[in-house]
């Protein structure tokens, strides 16, 4: 174990260990232990930093997890449960996945969402990254093109040269000798799309580069990388989503964060994220056939004018605008819309036009 790995071992017990002493000090003054949190979906506890992304504020508001009130007893429980795991696994070194804890006991914990909420309240709590816990999330986000890197225990990865998609390592930090000549990152919304790029050999087409699905809303570990690409390679980042307030909002998290992980957002936000496609703007101008779209639901249009509030939007005038004109169409469409025009219109005529004329926001 290096020096570095050692001392954050010490600092996540020594953490554990305040939070343990804490209870028992309570118990002996014949008080009923109580665990704070804080409150992670609250937007009061939100500051956006245009640098930074969503970001977690420094007096924010909290709520108690009482071990004496019948409401909070069973999580208080569950909570002391999963710290003594993590306990135990930073002292022996070992990893586990969310999944792997809730399989050590699904009757105790009830649902796999019970955990993973846990895991992410203990980690803001601790104030500690939760790959640093020892707990590493399973990955569903795939990874293709002009990439080759080495994994932390030495597998050497080429995404070049395969006609599949490579997995995203579970492990994001560990992966060092990042090799590429791609000259942008394209993010895409759903694997069906990207499946589409891959067979179109797209990554090689145009100019060398780099694809990433999170399929759908991205997991941890694909905003790691995602991260930690441009972080190492300098180069422009691109979506590619549906023309839809849920695409919006999976752009939204690559580029400013989540409410409910803003603890951690210096480590997983892109802020230089660029909206290239589909966007509501180019329906008009492709002129994509009405039958080919799809009305926004009451639930849809709740989103849209929910998502246009938020504090990111003052500084996106040009995202602003797209969205009051799928507001004012009440109209949303897929990627898959553009198929109406000719099946490879996406790969041989949408993208590279896109990207020659500078046709993001």
């Amino acid at each position: 174990m290096s020096q570095h790995t050692h001392s954050i071992s010490s600092e996540i017990l020594g953490a554990i260990e305040n939070v343990i002493q804490d209870i028992v000090t309570s118990l002996a003054r014949n008080k009923a232990p109580v665990l704070i949190l804080v409150n992670r979906s609250d937007w009061g506890n939100i500051q956006f930093k245009d640098s930074v992304g969503l970001q977690m504020i420094s007096h924010y508001t909290t709520r108690k997890i009482k071990s004496d009130c019948p409401k909070s007893a069973p999580k208080f429980a569950l909570m002391l449960k999963i710290l003594s795991v993590i306990y135990k696994m930073v002292q022996n070194n070992t990893y586990a996945t969310k999944r792997d804890i809730y399989y050590s006991d699904t009757l105790l914990f009830g649902s796999q969402s019970v955990v993973d909420n846990i895991v992410n309240d203990i980690s803001c709590m601790l104030k500690i990254p939760r790959r640093s816990l020892h707990i590493l999330s399973t990955t569903k986000g795939c990874i293709a093109g002009n990439l080759s890197y080495t994994e932390e225990d030495g597998t050497k990865v080429n995404c070049t040269c395969s006609a599949t998609a490579v997995v995203v390592p579970s492990n994001v930090q560990g992966i060092r000798n990042v090799i590429t000549d791609a000259k942008f990152i394209l993010i895409v919304e759903k694997d069906a799309t990207f499946q589409r790029l891959l067979d179109d050999d797209f990554c090689n087409k145009l100019s060398p580069c780099i694809m990433i699905t999170g399929k759908g809303v991205p997991d941890l570990n694909t905003r790691l990388l995602v991260r930690k690409l441009w972080d190492t390679c300098h180069i422009p980042i691109f979506t590619l989503m549906d023309a839809d307030p849920h695409g919006i909002e999976i752009m939204c998290i690559y580029k400013y964060g989540s409410v409910s992980m803003s603890f951690e957002a210096h480590h997983l936000t892109v802020p230089a994220i660029r909206w290239l496609g589909l966007l509501p703007s180019d329906i008009e101008r492709l002129n994509i056939r009405k039958d080919a779209l799809i009305p926004l639901t009451k639930q849809d249009q709740n989103k849209l004018a929910s998502m246009q509030k938020r504090p990111y939007m003052t500084c996106q005038p040009m995202w602003k605008k797209e969205m009051e004109i799928m507001a004012a169409s009440k109209m949303k469409a897929e990627i898959q819309a553009l198929t109406s025009l000719s099946s490879d219109y996406l790969s041989r005529v949408y993208l590279p036009s896109k990207l020659q004329f500078g046709g993001w926001i």
